[in-house]
C-alpha cells in the first residue's frame, strides 16, 4: 500500500498539463498562462499626476511659501494648451498628464486658493523635483516582460493584461471533469430516502470543490451497483479529461467499480493508499487509442443511444469531453468525509497539473494547535479543523469528528491538521501541518 507522498508522486507521474488554448479575459481567472505577455507600450505613457494639487516649477518655491498665478487646469484625460511658466501654477487632477514646464505637484491639501478677479494660490508645501509625479515607463517599459508563462491569473493578473491591451490571452485549457456517484442506496438530495436509503451529497459536493478549483465539472448522476449501469456510466465519464467516481471501490460484494473500469480498459496504477479517512482510493489511467475495449462496448452497446454512437466515432461527447487523449481516473471512497479528503489530497494535484499550477502537490502550512489532542492509529489522519489567524501567529482548532461519514462537521472546518500514524499526544501549542480547504 502506498504512503501519501508515493501516492501523489504516482498521480503526477501519470498526469500531463492540457494543451493551450486562446480564451477571452472575461473567462480567464484562475487560469493559468501559456505565454509571456509583453508590454506594447509604456506604463503610464506620459508623465502623471498622483494627486490632485497644483503642478508648479520647484524652483519658483526654493525659499519656501511662494502665491503663484494659476493659469489653467487640467483634468484627467485632458492635455494642457499651456506651460507653466515662471510664478505660475496649473490645477491639475490625480491621473492628468504634467504641462510643459512643471516638475513637482504639490497637494490640494498643502494649499490656498485665493480669490479674486485674478486667481492665485497660497503654496504651503514643499515642492521637490518629482514630487506626486509618475515618469513614462516607470511602471513599465514597452518590450518588458510584464507576466510570465506558467503565472496563475488572479484579479490584478486580469487588471495588467487589460493595460496591456490582452482582449484574449492563451492559457491552459480547464480540465472537464465527470462526477459519478454509485450506490444502491442514494437518493436525489430533493427525495425524501426510504428504509436504508441516504441523499447522494458526494456528487453535488465533489462538483463544487472541481468548480472551487477551475476545473469544469459534469454531473453524471448516480449508478446503482449493477454491472450493466455503471459500464454504461462509466462509459460516458471516460469521454471527460477526468472521471470522479465515489463509491464502490472498497472491499464489499458489491463494490465493482474496479472491475468494471479493467473491463473498459482503464490501467489501474494504485488502489488503496495508506491515508485516514480515505484508504479504498483507486486511480487510474484510460487512453482513449490504447484503450480498445471501451470502444468495442460501445459500438454493441444499445443503452445509451446516441452518445454512444458519438463516443465510437471519436466525435464530441454531450458531456462536452475531449476527443482524444487520457481520462485519469479517481475512484473514491463512498463516505463523504472520505470523499472530501481525498478529493483535496490526490484529485486537486491531478487537476492543478493539468491546469499548469505548479507546484502541483499540496502546499501545508504550520500552525500551532489550540489544546491538547491524543491521536492513534496505523495511518495518518487529516483531522478537520478551523484554523484562525491571530496576533500570536496562525492557531488551529480541532472540531469535533467522528468519523468519515460525518460530513457535517467539515461544515465547522476550513482546513485539515495532519497528524502521523501511531500512538501519540499533541500538546497545546504544538506546531502541525495544516492543509486548507
Amino acid at each position: 500500500m502506498l504512503t501519501v507522498s508515493e501516492a501523489i508522486k504516482a498521480i503526477l507521474t501519470e498526469v500531463r498539463r492540457l494543451p493551450a488554448v486562446r480564451i477571452e479575459l472575461s473567462s480567464a481567472l484562475g487560469r493559468v498562462l501559456a505565454e509571456d505577455v509583453i508590454a506594447d507600450l509604456d506604463s503610464p505613457p506620459f508623465d502623471k499626476s498622483l494627486m490632485d494639487g497644483f503642478a508648479v516649477r520647484s524652483s519658483d518655491l526654493a525659499g519656501g511659501t511662494a502665491t503663484l498665478r494659476v493659469v489653467a487646469e487640467i483634468m484627467a484625460g485632458q492635455v494642457a494648451d499651456k506651460s507653466v511658466g515662471r510664478n505660475e501654477a496649473i490645477r491639475i487632477m490625480t491621473g492628468a498628464p504634467i504641462p510643459e514646464g512643471a516638475d513637482s505637484v504639490v497637494p490640494v491639501e498643502e494649499t490656498r486658493l485665493l480669490g479674486g478677479p485674478q486667481s492665485e494660490v497660497v503654496i504651503e508645501g514643499a515642492a521637490r523635483p518629482g514630487r506626486s509625479i509618475l515618469k513614462r515607463g516607470e511602471s513599465t517599459r514597452r518590450g518588458q516582460r510584464v507576466l510570465a508563462a506558467g503565472r496563475q491569473i488572479r484579479p490584478q493578473e486580469i487588471g495588467a493584461l487589460a493595460e496591456l491591451g490582452r482582449a484574449e490571452v492563451q492559457a491552459f485549457r480547464a480540465p472537464r471533469v465527470a462526477v459519478l456517484a454509485t450506490g444502491d442506496e442514494l437518493v436525489d438530495a430533493t427525495c425524501a430516502p426510504g428504509p436504508g436509503q441516504i441523499r447522494n451529497s458526494n456528487e453535488p459536493m465533489l462538483a463544487a470543490q472541481m468548480r472551487q478549483i477551475g476545473a469544469d465539472p459534469v454531473s453524471l448522476g448516480i449508478a446503482r451497483d449493477e454491472t450493466a449501469d455503471l459500464r454504461e456510466k462509466i462509459s460516458r465519464g471516460l469521454t471527460c479529461d477526468v472521471l470522479l467516481l465515489s463509491g464502490g471501490v472498497s472491499a464489499g460484494k458489491l463494490d465493482l467499480v474496479p472491475a468494471v473500469l479493467a473491463e473498459l480498459g482503464a490501467r489501474q496504477v494504485f488502489h488503496k493508499v495508506q491515508v485516514k479517512p480515505g484508504q479504498p482510493i483507486w486511480f487510474g489511467v484510460w487512453d482513449s487509442i490504447v484503450s480498445r475495449p471501451l470502444v468495442g462496448w460501445i459500438e454493441r452497446s444499445e443503452a445509451h443511444g446516441a452518445a454512444t454512437r458519438w463516443a465510437s466515432h471519436g466525435s464530441t461527447h454531450p458531456t462536452g469531453g475531449r476527443d482524444t487523449g487520457p481520462c485519469y481516473v479517481f475512484g473514491l471512497p463512498g463516505n463523504p468525509v472520505s470523499s472530501m479528503v481525498c478529493c483535496e489530497l490526490f484529485v486537486r494535484t491531478a487537476i492543478r497539473r493539468m491546469m499548469g499550477v505548479e507546484p502541483a502537490e499540496p502546499a501545508p502550512i504550520r500552525a500551532r494547535l489550540t489544546h491538547e489532542h491524543f491521536s492513534s492509529g496505523s495511518r495518518p489522519t487529516y483531522h478537520p479543523a478551523h484554523l484562525q489567524m491571530t496576533a500570536e501567529g496562525a492557531l488551529v482548532k480541532l472540531v469535533k469528528w467522528v468519523g468519515s461519514a460525518d460530513l457535517a462537521a467539515t461544515v465547522e472546518a476550513n482546513c485539515m491538521v495532519l497528524f502521523p500514524e501511531g500512538n501519540r499526544s499533541y500538546a497545546a501549542g504544538t506546531e502541525m501541518d495544516v492543509f486548507l480547504w
